[in-house]
């Protein structure tokens, strides 16, 4: 059985920075982390490897630094690992990105499981693991919180998905695509032998050109969708405040909200 990780790295809340030409975000020299949706998703993996001997693998799609992000999966347990690290990628919308990311995935052929976070902490689209899913014609469940059974036999998995009103259970024909949410398990932390061997081994590195992409297949000439503007929202009046006894407040309160109705 083989299983496939997408992961992203992403800022550190609070250190985000936009490109004013680009609109897009700085991510090199910005502290960034694995996606936390992403962790749910590496651990997964990792069990699967885990219960049914799997063979793992983990692919990004990002600047030279986003190999920290690879080697901490590494570290938890993930076999091997693929950074796809090229300038004409910079600026790619969740289209692009989800074509570069099923593009390596097609190169690393046969597989059984795709395995993403439910959405970006940066971008918060969801968008990516179904446009990747769309892109390789795959069966797809998103927001998956728990894997309940795998017949690698007959490729079904049987999982649950978690709704706004309940609890979907469903088996999907593999190959296929999910996305997980926080629900699905409690990733773990790296063992000192994990960040030992996560050191030293050798990432592979493809461009848009191992990937048989022409550069306006990708990056800001691939993106079908551009960010027009950017801007910070005014900030929020501070109100009305009211003060003395409880009956006076109630009643200037009233008073206030008539006025508004009226």
């Amino acid at each position: 059985m083989k299983v496939i990780v997408c992961i992203k790295q992403v800022p550190q809340t609070g250190t985000v920075k936009i490109n004013p030409q680009t609109n897009t975000l700085i991510r090199e020299g910005v502290e960034s982390i694995v996606n936390p949706f992403d962790m749910y998703a590496i651990e997964e993996a990792v069990r699967l490897k885990e219960r049914l001997g799997a063979k793992t693998f983990v692919i990004t799609m990002g600047p030279p630094q986003a190999d920290e992000a690879l080697r901490e999966a590494l570290s938890l347990g993930i076999d091997e690992a693929i950074h796809l690290c090229d300038k004409a990628f910079a600026g790619s919308d969740t289209w692009a990105t989800s074509l570069v990311l099923a593009k390596a995935i097609e190169k690393l052929q046969e597989f059984d499981l795709i395995i993403c976070g439910k959405q970006a902490s940066d971008g918060d689209t969801a968008q990516v693991g179904p446009g990747i899913a769309a892109h390789l014609n795959l069966a797809q469940a998103t927001y998956v919180r728990k894997i309940d059974n795998i017949d690698v036999e007959n490729k079904i998995i049987r999982l649950e998905r978690l709704l706004e009103d309940g609890i979907e259970v469903l088996e999907v024909k593999m190959p296929a695509l999910i996305t997980v949410v926080k629900e699905i398990n409690q990733p773990r932390l790296p063992s000192l032998r994990g960040k030992m061997r996560a050191k030293t081994q050798k990432i592979t590195i493809w461009t848009h050109k191992d990937l048989g992409l022409k550069e306006e297949e990708v990056g800001l000439k691939g993106s079908p969708t551009q960010v027009v503007n950017i801007f910070t929202p005014p900030p929020r009046d501070k109100g009305m405040v009211f003060e003395g006894e409880p009956e006076i407040v109630v009643e200037k309160l009233l008073t206030e909200l008539k006025k508004h109705l009226i």
